[in-house]
């Protein structure tokens, strides 16, 4: 008989990590992929009161794509090959000294692809010549850690100050821009407001909260300032899904801009939707798979803490009088229950149809959900729930929409342009 083959060694396939150090600190660009383009200006200007001198990454084009399928396997998904490809098409771009640079990446830790998004990012850079390039994490449980990189909780609340602040902004630019007399008004608000804020965060002081409510009425002050023409009249779009397509322009083919267009308002519920939905899911795996009870009372806290936030925001654009406000989360949490078990809490989970729910409930059937192609919590709590939810809200008008390297973007708007010509 034939001698037995044996088996190759096994290939040692381990990406090493570069570490950023404190040293780097002092030096190093922190190059972020875009997703939110108001927010993320604001938690740059916190950040750099911490010694990080961050940039967001605003590059837009075929080629990031392309980067992205180059360096990532086409069976990931849509945000991996986006995120991954723009850090890459970056440091590819020549206008960065790659020896001082870093890079940052969200990762969650849970079921969803995104929590290997670290470490296709380092395959991604070792196989494109820049292993050295150190990767940060930044997260929530623990997954990884880097010396030159922590989060403090008084640097945590001043974060969450931000994501506040730059959410109000989002909220009341978008029921504006629609409506400009003078093209570009909204922008320049933006812009101004942002310069303003992040001054108030300049220096080693911390910023207060009653700083932060006075900052609540500057901004919607700042906007009702703003020559606007039939004010509310237009078509309302909700946008929701997928957390990086819904709020990308790179990933969701700036959707907000193709609405305009089109001559209708895109509603966006704001980032501390997902922000309490995370926080919230802390409670509910002590109250449903009896996991642990002191983290489940931290984040009640925390919850708690943050509801009240949210409810200034809410009293502020009430007794100012000109736009309207979001729906108060504890409300939207319950909406979800009649839909979907909340127990689905994979990727953006039992939020996605509760978002839905929020937009119809303030008057905004029309709704367009962003999927990236393949995600299947997206697939399941979002196009899944359509049905469902059309039941019980017989007036929505929900175009479920995929995006992917290969989708075709004329399809995606004529999917959208069919939605809009039943919309309410």
């Amino acid at each position: 008989m034939p001698a037995a083959v044996k088996p190759e060694a096994k290939q040692d396939r381990k990406i090493p990590r570069v570490a950023f150090t404190e040293e780097m600190k002092k030096d190093y660009t922190l190059l972020l992929p875009n997703m939110l383009p108001i927010q993320f200006k604001l938690i740059i200007a916190i950040m750099k009161n911490y010694g990080y001198h961050m940039e967001v990454l605003e590059t837009r084009g075929k080629s990031i794509a392309e980067t992205g399928l180059r360096n990532v396997h086409n069976d990931m998904c849509y945000p991996a090959l986006l995120s991954i490809g723009q850090l890459i098409d970056a440091l590819e771009s020549g206008k960065y000294d790659t020896n001082k640079v870093a890079v940052m990446m969200t990762q969650t830790g849970g079921g969803c692809r995104a929590s290997n998004y670290i470490h296709l990012l380092r395959k991604g850079l070792m196989e494109s010549g820049y292993g050295h390039v150190p990767v940060i994490s930044v997260n929530f449980s623990g997954l990884e850690e880097n010396p030159g990189f922590k989060i403090t909780p008084k640097m945590l609340v001043q974060v969450a100050y931000g994501i506040l602040l730059g959410d109000l902004i989002m909220m009341i630019y978008n029921q504006c821009r629609p409506y400009e007399v003078n093209k570009g008004d909204c922008d320049k608000a933006v812009d101004q407001l942002v310069e303003r804020i992040s001054k108030k965060f300049d220096g080693d002081k911390l910023v207060k909260y009653k700083d932060v409510k006075m900052l609540y009425w500057l901004i919607v002050k700042r906007f009702a300032q703003i020559e606007m023409k039939d004010f509310g009249s237009k078509k309302k779009v909700g946008i929701v899904g997928e957390i990086y397509v819904k709020f990308s322009p790179l990933g969701n083919n700036y959707l907000e801009e193709f609405l305009l267009s089109e001559g209708a308002e895109p509603v966006l519920p704001g980032l501390l939707d997902f922000c309490q939905y995370c926080i919230y899911n802390g409670i509910l795996d002590h109250e449903l798979y009896g996991r642990s009870l002191k983290t489940a009372m931290m984040m009640k806290a925390a919850y708690h803490f943050v509801l009240g936030k949210q409810k200034d925001i809410i009293n502020v654009i009430k007794k100012d009088g000109h736009f309207r406000p979001p729906m108060y989360f504890d409300e939207v949490r319950k909406l979800s229950q009649k839909i979907i078990s909340p127990g689905v809490k994979m990727g953006e989970g039992w939020l996605l149809p509760a978002e839905m729910v929020e937009l119809i409930e303030e008057g905004v059937p029309n709704i367009v959900c962003t999927q990236p192609f393949g995600c299947l919590p997206n697939h399941i709590a979002g196009k899944g729930m359509v049905r469902k939810i059309r039941e019980q809200y017989p007036d929505a008008n929900i175009v479920c929409v995929d995006y992917d390297p290969g989708a075709s973007r004329i399809n995606q708007e004529n999917r959208i342009k069919l939605m809009l010509s039943s919309a309410k």
